[in-house]
């Protein structure tokens, strides 16, 4: 069945004008599901039924898979066998009025200030991969951005003189992002000489962050990265890359910003998801407030 993932792919390239990553997780998902089917007796399109995916999916919950991921793949075969009736290799779509499964809305993960702190002072400055590292911490707790967003960056994109950047979101819809002067100052001395020593004499490359051969970073590099110098700042929860943007709104809105300054930079188009972050704040005040203020208590 997997002689229909390639077509699969280029109509989608073609006709739905995708991201490279979102097609990549479309293949992945399609491709894992037909091993699935073919392994409980479907060889051929016509053969798979509605039980099928429906078990795969609730194996991927028993796994643990979370729900997002869960709703991904439900995306990916939707996606999969619409093309297959577009085609006219089946005659009917077993993924017809399929639902999602509701997420549980989990309040995001927010790291103190001084965590913060001791994370930003895990990198080691002197070195070219340290101070890689530092710029790109340093960037992404002062602008908010995504890790995709960061890894994306060119050199031409910062300006560091200027203190702003300009990046594209998902979408592909280009915003523009104040930097801080400290991030501003960490990004200019590691573009002033640092990355020299990463590019191993591929002066071509534009990307901002490189890794360790001279090309760009990726996401499951940046990953490895903020990994290491979360244990290096003994910093006990389990943070992501996203932990950063988390707590870029919140610090912001608990210390006075607006909300819809805060969205404008975030790059969300609904309000209602940057309000999450309010709640966060209010609470994080309140605890500040019962803390310090002498008659709080």
């Amino acid at each position: 069945m997997k002689s229909h993932l390639q077509p699969f792919m280029q109509y989608l390239t073609v006709e739905k004008g995708l991201s490279s990553s979102t097609l990549e997780s479309y293949g992945r998902d399609v491709s894992q599901f037909l091993e699935f089917a073919e392994g409980r007796g479907a060889v051929t399109p016509e053969e798979i039924r509605r039980s099928h995916i429906m078990q795969y999916l609730a194996e991927l919950r028993t796994a643990g898979r979370a729900t997002a991921t869960v709703n991904r793949n439900t995306v990916s075969l939707r996606a999969f066998f619409h093309y297959l009736l577009k085609e006219r290799l089946i005659v009917q779509d077993p993924t017809l009025d399929m639902e999602m499964v509701k997420p549980s809305k989990k309040p995001p993960m927010i790291l103190s200030i001084e965590e913060i702190e001791r994370l930003l002072a895990a990198p080691d400055d002197a070195t070219p991969q340290g101070m890689r590292d530092k710029a790109m911490i340093e960037l992404l707790y002062a602008t908010g951005i995504r890790v995709t967003e960061l890894i994306t960056l060119n050199v031409e994109d910062v300006h560091t003189d200027l203190k702003f950047a300009r990046c594209s979101g998902a979408s592909g819809k280009e915003r523009v992002v104040p930097i801080g002067a400290i991030a501003a100052e960490c990004v200019a001395v590691y573009t002033s000489g640092m990355r020299d020593k990463l590019l191993r004499g591929n002066q071509e490359e534009p990307a901002l962050f490189l890794n360790s051969l001279g090309g760009r970073l990726t996401r499951q590099g940046f990953w490895k990265i903020i990994k290491k110098h979360a244990r290096e700042a003994q910093i006990e929860q389990d943070i992501t890359p996203h932990t950063l943007r988390h707590s870029f709104a919140a610090h912001l809105l608990e210390g006075g910003a607006d909300l819809r300054s805060v969205q404008q930079m975030l790059g969300h188009a609904d309000i209602s998801t940057t309000q999450i972050y309010s709640g966060i704040a209010r609470k994080n005040m309140k605890e500040v407030y019962e803390n310090h203020h002498p008659r709080a208590r």
